[in-house]
């Protein structure tokens, strides 16, 4: 596949055993159009069979890593109008990129300037760490829109923030979540100076690279299978949720009042 938002650098660090893969649309938002979605979702293919690299950095734009998913993609919102059976086949392009992410056999960082919006905060939290600039913010914006969080990424916030916290992010979804409280609610490991994200991603991948490679696998492993064992039974029906609240009225009001820029009125129906 041609790539034409994702690049990927191999042979960083100690040894060579860092990679960077930078997603950056050009436009300072770094929407997840399906085309962008596709490119990430291929990139942990890349690493299948590389036994070399043992960490893995993703980053986005020096001004956002990802405003989620793009309502003005062509390609997305022609799902509407398709049978409901295609809208789930394509509405599971989401989860299997972030799935791929989670289950690298590297260890995977993510760098994170500017917002870090929806499917943007969904892709990071299938990560194993987070960096992130002082100025940075995540929201959870579905909900306003009149629907779920999806993407399997409920389970995976709850494994690091708790139930409290990840109804909160995800119920309240116009509320910002700052650098500062997402570090003390456990979203991320580590807050810097903005513009250092990715640095402080490297010089920590760097310590992980110098550690022997095949513990370092066999660690990350164990961890994640212990972690995410509950996890199928917690999303294996996100596709579905989404397509069925994508067939009600307040999903309509909710997308509509986000291209208005108006504050939407739900009816519970």
């Amino acid at each position: 596949m041609e790539r034409r938002f994702v690049t990927v650098e191999k042979g960083l660090g100690p040894q060579g055993r860092i990679a960077v893969v930078r997603f950056d649309r050009g436009d300072g938002i770094n929407a997840l159009s399906h085309q962008a979605m596709r490119e990430l979702r291929e990139v942990p293919r890349d690493f299948e069979d590389d036994l070399e690299t043992s960490v893995v950095i993703l980053t986005g734009s020096a001004k956002a890593f990802s405003a989620g998913f793009d309502l003005k993609d062509p390609e997305g919102r022609q799902r509407d109008a398709l049978p409901v059976g295609e809208r789930i086949h394509r509405q599971r392009l989401g989860p299997r990129m972030c799935k791929a992410w989670q289950d690298m056999d590297a260890v995977t960082i993510a760098a994170i300037e500017g917002h870090c919006v929806g499917g943007g905060a969904a892709l990071v939290v299938s990560l194993d760490f987070r960096f992130c600039g002082r100025g940075a913010h995540f929201r959870i914006p579905e909900v306003e829109l009149g629907m779920n969080m999806s993407w399997g990424s409920i389970p995976r916030m709850l494994a690091l923030m708790g139930p409290a916290r990840t109804k909160q992010a995800v119920i309240l979804a116009s509320d910002r979540i700052s650098a500062a409280e997402a570090l003390d609610w456990g979203l991320v490991e580590t807050v810097v100076d903005d513009g250092q994200a990715l640095a402080a991603a490297m010089a920590f991948g760097e310590r992980i690279a110098r550690q022997p490679p095949i513990p370092v696998r066999m660690t990350k492993s164990t961890v994640n299978r212990l972690a995410h064992a509950l996890d199928d039974l917690g999303s294996h029906m996100d596709a579905d949720q989404n397509v069925l609240t994508g067939l009600t009225e307040d999903y309509r009001e909710g997308t509509s009042a986000f291209r208005e820029k108006r504050k939407p009125v739900f009816k519970g129906r």
